[in-house]
């Protein structure tokens, strides 16, 4: 059978305004008031069931801690190793049947998401995410962009056959990992939530979903679109679970491979724990992990002043600067830094900051307790060290909500805390250098931080950009000319770093869902020769 794929248009160009009196803001604000009036209860998924358990922990609203969302289930070791049991049971059928009914399933879930269940899950990204209207849209529009575009490459890769040669055929047999995946989504993009565990569900493996706690309620909501579509039971097992229980999962001879993205500390950690059981599995596991960044934005001084301070601000400040790819660093030449200075300062203090219900708050709150705490050490550092000044912001408030205020740091160290260290929220820190010192700058921004993620150049100069493009070639992953390091597109810049920053298996292409997959040549010898010589 022959079933065509076109390549898709991109969702993110199709998002929602929500403009005042219009139907899609009342909508989205009765979604919003049911969220906040009727808490729901989260089972775990396993094999297509509801399972629920004795451990039980509250969702809460970033921006309103007192607000519980829902109350999750968690899994234990024994609902774990019934979710092993329940994917590995449904390999076979879910690996066999054509490639075409799997991508059905996913290119019905994209329609239904971007469709009629598009008003609960951008109330569910703002609720549990802390995300304005427009960073939620653009969250959604990403996922239906993973699974359109996924079953578009999915289509690619399988066409890719070999050559063939007189007297013989020869085939790719495309096979899933022998085994199951272990997908370990982040509490900061829903749309990752969502591709993590799909991706290599479309090529015919089946997974092991764990939410991130934080945001269990979210991605719930995306389990449910999937279910709605039609996934077969153990195809994906939705099991939010304590890291303390992940052994059972890590340890298991059919882990087959894991999907992840969050911090180099806990990827390193799993790593570890692979490789200490390298012995027990059946195959090489699989390890596509993204992990941080210390991303930067760097000047030249012949870029727009103008362009650039609004680029730092958007790429600073965007969802609270909890981006892997947010602009957490910037070098700034001296003879354009006053003007860059003044517009900064201004802009950030006039960014409103508040519940995200409320439609005209551009910022939200962090995530948790445990992210505002280590934020705010930064930020503390920055105002009792002498090499920091706050030219901006620095405050905080944990009374109703986990509230960070958009925070402009200058430096004089280059190698100190903040120009090297993850922090993973609104702060900015900037070193200011000398004109002549261009190419020395970029040097040191290539070697201060062992990350590989994301960064920006904005010059006017061609033989400029051309310098930044070369010695910072292994600084990041996605390079960005003129723009902030933020906003990849599915489809058109796929993602991912290396270094300290992850395996950069590239989420939005077919580079990704290659590593889900290990082929099988099959040669057939049409008519065999008679005589040895």
């Amino acid at each position: 059978m022959i079933w065509n794929i076109e390549k898709p248009e991109n969702n993110m160009d199709k998002i929602l305004s929500y403009e005042k009196g219009s139907d899609d803001r009342k909508k989205l604000e009765q979604e919003l008031k049911k969220i906040k009036k009727e808490p729901i209860e989260i089972p775990l998924i396993i094999n297509g069931e509801e399972v629920r358990t004795d451990d039980v922990m509250n969702i809460r609203s970033p921006h309103d801690h007192n607000t519980i969302l829902a109350k999750a289930h968690l899994a234990g070791e024994e609902e774990l190793k019934e979710a092993i049991d329940a994917a590995l049971n449904a390999h076979d059928q879910w690996a066999n049947i054509d490639w075409y009914h799997r991508i059905g399933i996913f290119k019905n879930a994209a329609t239904l998401l971007e469709g009629p269940k598009r008003y609960r899950n951008i109330a569910a990204i703002m609720m549990n995410q802390s995300k304005n209207t427009y960073e939620a849209e653009i969250d959604l529009a990403e996922l239906v962009d993973f699974w359109n575009f996924n079953a578009y490459f999915t289509k690619q890769i399988y066409e890719g056959q070999p050559k063939q040669y007189h007297g013989e055929t020869n085939r790719l047999d495309w096979r899933p990992l022998e085994g199951f995946v272990l997908a370990v989504p982040p509490f900061n993009f829903y749309s990752i939530g969502g591709n993590l565990p799909t991706a290599p569900a479309m090529v015919g493996n089946t997974t092991l979903w764990k939410p991130a706690r934080s945001v269990t309620f979210a991605n719930y909501e995306i389990m449910k679109v999937l279910e709605l579509a039609g996934l077969p039971k153990g195809v994906i097992n939705f099991v939010p679970f304590s890291s303390k229980h992940a052994e059972v999962v890590l340890k298991h001879p059919a882990f087959a491979g894991i999907h992840f993205t969050g911090s180099y500390e806990t990827l390193t950690k799993i790593w570890q724990t692979i490789g200490h059981n390298i012995r027990k599995y059946k195959n090489f596991p699989r390890i596509i992990g993204e992990t941080g960044g210390k991303d930067f934005i760097f000047m030249h001084h012949t870029a727009d002043v103008e362009k650039t301070a609004d680029r730092i601000i958007h790429g600073a400040f965007g969802y609270q600067g909890q981006k892997c790819s947010a602009a957490s660093r910037a070098y700034i030449p001296q003879s354009k830094w006053e003007q860059v200075k003044t517009i900064i300062v201004d802009k950030a203090k006039e960014l409103t900051q508040g519940p995200v219900e409320k439609l005209d708050n551009f910022l939200g709150a962090v995530i948790d307790e445990a992210a505002f705490r280590k934020i705010i050490e930064y930020i503390d550092e920055a105002d009792q060290s002498n090499d920091y000044t706050i030219l901006t912001g620095g405050g905080y408030d944990d009374s109703k909500g986990w509230f960070i205020e958009p925070t402009i740091v200058q430096t004089t160290n280059p190698n100190g805390k903040l120009m090297t260290e993850e922090i993973f929220g609104p702060v900015i820190t900037i070193y200011v250098y000398a004109d002549d010192q261009f190419e020395e700058t970029l040097k040191l921004c290539d070697e201060s931080t062992p990350f590989g993620l994301t960064g920006s150049i904005m010059s006017q100069d061609r033989y400029a950009i051309v310098k930044a493009e070369s010695l910072l070639r292994y600084s990041a992953g996605n390079f960005y000319i003129n723009d902030k390091p933020t906003g990849a597109v599915v489809g058109r810049q796929p993602f991912g770093g290396a270094r300290n920053s992850g395996t950069n298996d590239k989420a939005g292409s077919y580079l990704n869902l290659l590593r889900w997959l290990s082929p099988r040549n099959i040669k057939e010898t049409q008519v065999l020769p008679t005589d040895w010589d």
